[in-house]
């Protein structure tokens, strides 16, 4: 796809906050196993019984550098490098070294954002308020009706608290507030996911500024300039 954008003569950018997609289409995906959902279902269990926290344990004691890459709280990731390490028998940093096509033809330039701590917050939880407001219990009601309460997209951010507000086990304003936190959790990983990524510039503010986006202008258009004359 990035390669048929080149080809008709336009400039590919990829905009997005999920570190691990970005990393796959730079650096190419490991040879990893297949899914092993039995295995799986038994780690779900443990991170609901035990808490993420002994996911993480045991990733440790299988692999450490890759548990000191994965956040303890990232329970999918956990499950899914203990689940590499069993049935590869390989520790997962081994594989993420094998045979991985990384992408070519292109020279990348990362800008990040990173505006102020407390208003990217109150833009969170502004979201997350949001959300509730425009029917979110309602459509998760509905989801739980067709689906169950099995169905994996139940359990991401706003759904699951919205789930325990639909079963009584959060008031409507617990639900709200455990949502908002959530998210707040989600993004400072995120920062400390993409803090570790090598050349990023950071501009420190939103996207919808007028002041960021022409920093952002000016740096593409500076790079595209130094290709120009290379």
């Amino acid at each position: 796809m990035i390669g048929e954008i080149k080809a008709r003569g336009h400039l590919p950018i990829v905009v997005g906050g999920t570190g691990l997609y970005l990393r796959a289409l730079l650096e190419g995906l490991f040879p990893g196993p297949q899914r092993f959902e039995e295995l799986r279902e038994r780690l779900r269990e443990h991170a609901a019984s035990r808490g993420s926290n002994y996911l993480h344990r045991i990733l440790r004691h299988l692999d450490r550098a890759a548990s000191e890459k994965i956040h303890a709280n990232d329970t999918p990731k956990l499950i899914r490098a203990i689940e590499v390490c069993l049935a590869s028998r390989q520790k997962m940093t081994e594989l993420w070294q094998q045979g991985r096509e990384r992408l070519r033809g292109f020279r990348i330039l990362r800008i990040g954002l990173d505006p102020d701590r407390q208003a990217l917050y109150d833009r969170i939880n502004r979201r997350a308020q949001r959300m509730f407001e425009t029917g979110l219990a309602e459509e998760t009601q509905g989801l739980l009706a067709k689906y169950g309460d099995a169905a994996r997209p139940l359990a991401s951010l706003g759904y699951k608290q919205a789930v325990q507000l639909l079963r009584g086990e959060l008031t409507r304003e617990q639900a709200l507030q455990a949502a908002q936190q959530a998210h707040r959790n989600y993004a400072k990983r995120q920062m400390t996911w993409f803090r570790r990524e090598p050349d990023v510039t950071w501009l420190n503010g939103f996207g919808d500024d007028p002041q960021i986006q022409r920093m952002a202008g000016n740096k593409i258009e500076t790079s595209l300039a130094a290709d120009f004359r290379g």
